[in-house]
């Protein structure tokens, strides 16, 4: 017997609620064209938010070729794209990362999104900034350029949203057609919430960790705030347990300034409950081989349980919180 159409949509609908946003099912749902669809196959994307833009649940984040050889950045870049992989992420303070990735993503530019940042907080210095990042990118544009690192209210956000800060530049090289969205990244619950209350960001690259939501609930009323207001959230941190302890470890991870999740199973259960907080992207340690273990993890990420759940907050008990409120 068929559905009637009112009955069908019914059934459509409670079924993707009771979907995890990241699974085959909804992408399925997603109305793409076919060509998208083939693509969306390869890997599980979400909406960035009131850009509109459709991007991978996991972010390539630029560390993972700073100081590769241009070879082997060349291969990891085109292995990412390959799987489906298409939002990039990078800034100046990488090290070499800019100079390795430009080339390598080159070939695939026109198919992925390129967000950079910039740390400069007065208008001149962020145009240097931004141009000598498009150069070393071998772009001629970005599609999310971000402030980078605001952490305190005066210092950070209110010298560059106010008169000759970087804003000021940010802007001008989006009426050139330099940049399409402008968000930032912060580590600062305050800072994050003025920024927000004073300018109307597209985007937010903010901590989203099970162990600064058991420690001190770090990331609930930001992004709240940024829900509200429809901007896209890039989850950071999914895959940090604390600050080093000690120097085990240290030489496993040079490239991680914490102590990141490298057990498999405790590192599902980390990208699940970060998938699980209304993000639209996950960017995992720039370690290469624990970008490739979340790659390939997240498109299995389903609701923590509630046994997942007490086992999450019960580790969190145990490490120390990499940010306070």
């Amino acid at each position: 017997m068929r559905c009637e159409r009112r009955e069908f949509i019914k059934l459509i609908s409670a079924a993707a609620a009771k979907v995890f946003l990241s699974g085959e099912s909804l992408l399925a749902m997603s109305g793409t064209s076919d060509v998208d669809k083939k693509v969306a196959e390869k890997y599980p994307r979400r909406t960035l938010g009131r850009t509109g833009e459709r991007i991978s649940i996991i972010t390539f984040g630029g560390i993972v070729v700073k100081n590769a050889e241009p070879e082997h950045a060349a291969r990891v870049v085109a292995e990412a794209v390959e799987k489906g992989i298409n939002y990039f992420d990078v800034a100046p303070r990488y090290g070499d990362a800019e100079e390795k990735l430009g080339p390598a993503l080159k070939p695939y530019r026109d198919n992925v999104l390129l967000a950079c940042k910039t740390w400069k907080r007065d208008r001149k210095e962020a145009e240097e900034e931004l141009h000598r990042s498009l150069k070393r990118l071998q772009t001629d544009h970005f599609d999310v350029y971000q402030l980078h690192g605001i952490r305190y209210v005066e210092k950070d956000v209110k010298t560059a949203l106010g008169k000759g800060g970087a804003m000021e530049a940010i802007l001008e090289a989006k009426k050139q057609g330099l940049v399409r969205y402008i968000g930032f990244s912060a580590h600062s619950s305050e800072a994050a919430l003025t920024a927000m209350r004073e300018f109307d960001f597209d985007t937010i690259m903010y901590p989203v960790s099970f162990v600064t939501h058991y420690a001190n609930n770090f990331e609930s009323e930001v992004l709240a705030e940024a829900k509200k207001r429809k901007m896209g959230i890039i989850g950071i941190k999914a895959m940090a347990k604390q600050r080093w302890q000690g120097e085990e470890g240290r030489e496993r991870w040079p490239k991680c300034w914490y102590e990141p999740i490298g057990e498999r199973e405790l590192a599902r259960k980390a990208l699940s409950w970060t998938l699980s907080q209304g993000v639209s992207t996950a960017v995992p340690p720039g370690e290469e081989s624990l970008y490739k273990m979340a790659v390939e993890l997240a498109p299995g990420c389903k609701l923590p349980t509630n046994d997942e759940l007490s086992e999450l907050k019960d580790i969190a008990g145990k490490c120390e919180a990499l940010f306070s409120i």
